[in-house]
């Protein structure tokens, strides 16, 4: 299943431009919301190299208001910028049938091999 439905991220034998939707905590950050925060490093590693290769990057977690802004700015501190937070990338005609966001890759800690597959994956 988790196959089937991250196989999209890939064209006929080339990367192709894509959003990847990343989690925050347990996922950017190896703590949960009220622990220090501990950057997962290969995962920002991976991300940065995704951003600079073309891909956009979306911060979609449940953190909100002041943990929102801390999430933020720790990711900005250790070099990872996000096209979008918590909302769809500007600019792209979405139908607005839900409030969940529209992604080719969601990168979670909630989804079970998500993080290792995107760490697998040629970007």
């Amino acid at each position: 299943m988790v196959k089937f439905l991250f196989e999209r991220f890939f064209g006929r034998g080339e990367i192709m431009r894509k959003i990847i939707a990343v989690d925050f905590d347990g996922t950017l950050s190896h703590s949960s919301l009220f622990e220090e925060m501990r950057p997962n490093i290969p995962l920002f590693s991976k991300l940065i190299k995704a951003k600079n290769n073309g891909h956009m990057l979306i911060l979609w977690t449940c953190r909100g208001d002041k943990y929102l802004k801390e999430a933020v700015e720790f990711c900005e501190e250790n070099g990872l910028f996000f096209d979008a937070i918590n909302k769809n990338i500007p600019g792209f005609n979405y139908v607005n049938l839900s409030c969940k966001i529209v992604a080719d890759l969601y990168v979670d800690d909630k989804a079970p091999g998500s993080i290792d597959y995107f760490m697998e994956m040629k970007i």
